[in-house]
């Protein structure tokens, strides 16, 4: 059985880990209070190179973007965290003979830095990164690249897990694939289609995928 995860906000918790990095990274610009929720604000959906053009405008720094995109890929791979649960599930899950993957949008250097530094990427038998294959969630297109990368196909299915209801769920969903939402609080959106099974945590998530039998 087959089952591919996303990576921020389900397995790690990339929210907490780029506000740490913004506090720490505003205190070493020495600039003002309201820089850590500028920095948050404009990276809290995606952070990619291009990105840290308009940032060191808007907090007035003279650093090259480039300088720091790669100060923010260390900074934030060091700062993230698993969620409790997340790295015992996935080798639970191996042990009982489930192939997983990795299905991230993201910039391949800071998805693979976030892997590496939380101890994750030697338990995937996939990775599968938007920026390193030229699609991103949720087109079809992705599925079949991340599956792919796995050894699969989507025409023998499988699961996807995530928090995005439009990206990881609806993506998930129309490339034919049963979806496992990771709730984190909140409610299902609504007016979309629901997911197949809905989890609060990805603890609770990978236990579901365990009791599949099919």
């Amino acid at each position: 059985m087959l089952a591919l995860f996303d990576l921020d906000n389900t397995l790690i918790d990339r929210s907490a880990g780029l506000e740490d990095w913004a506090c720490a990274f505003a205190r070493s610009r020495c600039l003002p209070p309201e820089a850590e929720a500028v920095i948050c604000d404009r990276l809290r959906e995606r952070a990619h190179l291009e990105d840290f053009v308009n940032l060191r405008a808007a907090l007035g720094l003279s650093d090259d973007p480039g300088a720091l995109w790669h100060e923010y890929v260390d900074g934030v791979a060091k700062a993230v965290r698993c969620f409790p649960g997340a790295r015992e599930g996935l080798q639970a899950l191996r042990g009982v003979g489930w192939t997983i993957g990795v299905a991230t949008n993201g910039a391949g250097d800071i998805q693979r830095a976030k892997l590496t530094e939380t101890g994750l990427a030697p338990l995937f038998d996939g990775i599968c990164v938007s920026g390193e294959v030229g699609v991103r969630k949720p087109g079809r297109s992705f599925f079949e690249a991340a599956v792919a990368e796995c050894g699969a196909s989507l025409s023998v299915g499988g699961w996807m897990v995530g928090d995005n209801p439009e990206a990881d769920m609806g993506g998930a969903r129309a490339a034919g694939l049963r979806t496992l939402w990771v709730a984190n609080g909140r409610k299902w959106v609504d007016g979309l289609p629901e997911p197949d099974a809905t989890a609060p945590g990805i603890a609770e998530a990978i236990e579901v995928l365990r009791g599949v039998t099919d």
